[in-house]
């Protein structure tokens, strides 16, 4: 493996323990990141500390930090303050329980790491806790220390190891009576939803994540590349806005325009067709 693990520690199943590694299953390295730059010099831009009141230039390290209570009334708190309220890594994830992986809401899914045996010696009880795992089913829920922050995980089995996904608190998610509340409750036209689903019908596909590609950052290379090569760049037209105002001619004209089926890939070669039968005459 030639990425270095995010954590090393134990899973436990009760008595069953065994080492493991955990590695980030997320790459970033397709992301364009850009630098700010003085065009006058060429040279990369180093960002300086403010007052927020004085407008002077601050050193950094005479920084401290400080959490706000109030509107410009803040709390400060050295580093040794923070540090003594560390969590300190437990370097092992104790499986608490196991749920279906349908009760977890979507939303409270977060960063997906790969679960693997460290070490030889971990091998077979890792093999155990996998297969026990995979026969019952369910999504398995332990706690993780990682930057000294405690996380709940969702540990499920993939190929022949094991996939972590950490979940977020539920403080972390939103209500969704904030944002929803307020949408009218509508009864749709039933022959617009008979026209809707045929339209979904038309772009039924299998999930292939090989076929996504992002176009921004395809076209940000592009631009890097062409700016690099010493082409002009032109600014390219705006697509023309749709005054489509019916609903109802809108989803016929949909349904009309659909075009085939997004072809499904098939598990195995497909066998070659059989001759045609010959058709009864009447």
């Amino acid at each position: 493996m030639a990425a270095r693990p995010s954590w090393q520690g134990h899973l436990k199943l009760s008595l069953v323990t065994c080492p493991v590694a955990l590695y980030n299953a997320i790459s970033p390295k397709g992301d364009v990141h850009f630098n700010m730059i003085n065009p006058a010099t060429g040279n990369r831009i180093r960002m300086i500390t403010i007052d927020g009141g004085t407008e002077e230039p601050v050193e950094r390290k005479n920084l401290v930090k400080g959490y706000e209570i109030a509107k410009g009334e803040y709390v400060i708190v050295t580093q040794e303050e923070i540090d003594s309220v560390k969590l300190e890594s437990t370097k092992t994830i104790e499986i608490d329980s196991f749920v279906p992986a349908s009760d977890i809401d979507h939303l409270y899914w977060d960063n997906p790491y790969y679960l693997v045996p460290d070490g030889k010696m971990a091998a077979e009880p890792f093999a155990v806790i996998r297969e026990a795992m995979e026969r019952a089913e369910q999504v398995a829920l332990g706690r993780i220390v990682m930057s000294s922050r405690e996380r709940l995980v969702a540990i499920e089995p993939r190929d022949r190891g094991l996939v972590a996904t950490t979940l977020r608190s539920h403080e972390e998610v939103r209500a969704m009576k904030d944002y929803f509340a307020d949408i009218p409750a509508i009864r749709p036209d039933p022959e617009m939803i008979a026209i809707a689903s045929k339209i979904m019908a038309q772009k039924e596909a299998e999930f292939d994540p090989t076929e996504f590609k992002d176009h921004y950052e395809d076209a940000l290379r592009e631009l890097i590349e062409r700016k690099q090569k010493g082409h002009k760049i032109s600014k390219k037209d705006e697509p023309a806005e749709s005054n489509v105002i019916n609903l109802m001619d809108a989803l016929k004209a949909s349904l009309k325009g659909g075009g085939d089926k997004p072809a499904k890939k098939a598990d195995k070669p497909a066998k070659a067709a059989p001759p045609p039968k010959k058709r009864a005459k009447r």
